[in-house]
């Protein structure tokens, strides 16, 4: 097994204990031994086990403690040490480490290329960036791309369930890690909902031209709410299903569908080309630089689902090897695709004569390929089947680590031992997602995949900064006060490049002077001292690469309209008084137990 490193910083001994010195190798799981106990139990205390829950008086006490133990819980980071060995224990049995890099690559290939480049390729082609479409894919992947090296690095070193959770609870604290980790919980519940309607809708468009005909109609329920699917909730509950059979055995199911789908895709190139013509290429850049990077913004939706495999780090038989080829390896490869794909479009046909709704059925239609738009329909329903199967495997395991932290109910994280997935968090996202497709249109459920994503990217790569340049009580006070005043600057910069983009002032002075500022911060930080070094796999060009990250991401935030602002602190309001009045009285029990393990009364 490959060498495994875990972070010294966080705590002031991390670096020479015994259990860290134990973890430097790929880590076993943390239960070597199924537990004894049946895993249907259905008790108050498996749902509410902390002494803040056991009755009415210990809970009115606990609220009355609210803002000291809030203080305490904003002011805490979680440890290397117990999210990989001590909050394991709470699932009771361990997941099955059986994933290999080879699973790793075809799982995100399978949760990111969905239909979205066989739908918006056309449209962005036609209305934003012309030609330069290349151009916008390859932006948007390389943003993608500056990502996945901050989830690589953290799950190489942390390879947990919980993903971009444990990663900013270890780093930038529990209050942080539950905003974060919550929006995105509720975005990818309503996200499997859309794509459950979505593949419903596209199903019905095969066989009629009435994407609603498998609906139900029920008029007394109001509009939006009044087309039942039960085409949908099927859909969903049989991929769920496979899901938490077994994860090598739904891992073996995406890699076929997947291998599958992308020999049609280079089919779907190598056509192109043959038929391309260099004259459709110009003009390149019809829409200027304004049009690529409007045309990014949204093709960049393309790219996500990577942050899903990243949660499936705990199931891998050697992180050190097999994430960052998994990981970096896939994006590379799905960013190469995008762009070969957008290129045959535009090299087909005129982009102002694209189709926006269905460009490669109709250019396949053109140069009488009339049956390979049933290749394009395959890909498409195939793309959706597998983003509905990754994206379900790494919503129960957000879900798993979450509850391992007890910022909800323990009895999510509990382990199915035949299976070794986590069948109880599976079940619980699975009936929501089902209910809210079957009565939810998709108007209702649209832009899901927005400002969460893109804000947890950009945490990402704040944390992975704050990992490299801060050691709690070991980083001096006056170099953690630099490297903050560093952090600010850079901030400054994303969101001042971000303001003039949307409001159109100042042009490329404004620009000059945003990016001018941006390497004043990153530069500063450059000529701080590290204090942690990545001991198997790091970001490369660190602060730079991260630092980029920030600025792309905030950049793409900007562009998303009031709307997106509006959701996302509404959602996280109504999840701030959840954490109040439960998450953080559980918390602070679960940080305050004793040695040997009980509660502190």
């Amino acid at each position: 097994m490959g060498n495994y490193a875990v972070q010294a910083s966080s705590t002031t001994d991390s670096a020479t204990s015994p259990l860290m010195a134990a973890a430097a190798a790929d880590p076993p799981p943390a239960s070597q031994t199924k537990s004894s106990r049946s895993y249907w139990r259905w008790s108050k205390q498996d749902f509410f086990p902390e002494p803040s829950f056991k009755s009415c008086a210990d809970y009115k006490a606990a609220v009355s403690r609210t803002f000291p133990r809030l203080k305490d819980r904003l002011l805490d980071r979680s440890t290397d040490t117990n999210e990989l060995v001590e909050l394991r224990k709470e699932s009771e049995n361990p997941m099955k480490r059986c994933l290999s890099w080879w699973d790793l690559v075809w799982l995100s290939f399978g949760s990111v290329v969905g239909s979205g480049i066989f739908t918006i390729t056309g449209q962005e082609a036609h209305n934003d960036a012309g030609p330069a479409i290349v151009l916008s894919y390859a932006i948007s992947g390389l943003s993608a791309l500056l990502s996945v090296f901050c989830y690589t690095e953290f799950s190489v070193e942390i390879p947990v369930a919980g993903g971009s959770f444990s990663f900013l609870r270890i780093e930038l604290g529990d209050f942080v890690a539950f905003i974060a980790a919550s929006n995105i919980l509720l975005e990818a519940i309503l996200g499997a909902a859309g794509l459950g309607r979505s593949w419903s809708s596209y199903f019905a468009s095969i066989l009629s031209d009435d994407s609603n005909f498998l609906r139900i109609r029920v008029k007394s329920l109001p509009s939006g709410f009044d087309l039942l699917d039960p085409i949908a909730v099927a859909v969903l509950l049989i991929i769920n299903g496979i899901a938490v059979s077994g994860t090598k055995r739904a891992s073996l199911l995406n890699s076929i569908s997947s291998i599958i789908s992308a020999m049609i895709i280079v089919f779907i190139i190598v056509v192109g080309f043959i038929h391309g013509k260099t004259e459709n290429l110009v003009p390149f850049f019809p829409y200027g630089a304004e049009g690529v990077f409007r045309a990014a913004a949204v093709v960049y939706w393309s790219y996500t689902g990577f942050d899903m495999v990243a949660t499936m780090a705990e199931e891998t038989q050697r992180p050190s090897r097999d994430i960052p080829l998994g990981l970096v390896g896939s994006m590379s490869m799905i960013t190469v695709i995008y762009c070969l794909m957008a290129l045959v479009l535009v090299m087909m046909e005129k982009y102002t004569e694209i189709d926006v709704n269905a460009p490669y059925t109709v250019v396949f239609d053109k140069i009488g390929l009339k049956w390979a738009k049933y290749l394009v329909s395959i890909c498409a329903l195939k793309g959706m089947t597998t983003s509905l199967l990754v994206g379900s495997m790494g919503q129960a395991r957000y879900t798993t680590q979450i509850a391992r932290s007890h910022m909800i109910p323990p009895w999510f994280a509990l382990v199915q031992p035949k299976t070794g997935t986590p069948v109880n968090a599976t079940m619980v996202v699975t009936i929501v997602s089902a209910m809210v497709a079957l009565f939810t249109s998709l108007d209702v459920l649209s832009s899901v995949f927005s400002f969460s994503t893109l804000f947890i990217f950009m945490l990402m790569a704040v944390a992975l900064l704050v990992r490299r340049y801060y050691v709690k009580d070991v980083t001096p006070k006056k170099d953690l006060l630099k490297f903050l005043g560093c952090l600010s600057v850079v901030f400054a910069a994303s969101i001042g490049t971000a303001t003039i983009w949307n409001l159109n002032y100042l042009g490329w002075i404004g620009y000059t002077v945003c990016g001018v500022v941006w390497l004043i911060g990153t530069l500063g930080m450059q000529l701080l001292p590290m204090q942690h070094s990545p001991k198997i796999w790091g970001v490369p060009l660190v602060p730079w690469f991260p630092s980029f990250s920030i600025v792309l991401n905030l950049f793409l935030i900007g562009s998303l309209g009031y709307v997106a602002f509006i959701r996302f602190f509404a959602c996280s309001a109504v999840m701030l008084l959840y954490y109040v009045f439960v998450g953080v009285h559980a918390t602070y029990d679960v940080a305050h137990r004793d040695q040997e393990g009980g509660w502190v009364g």
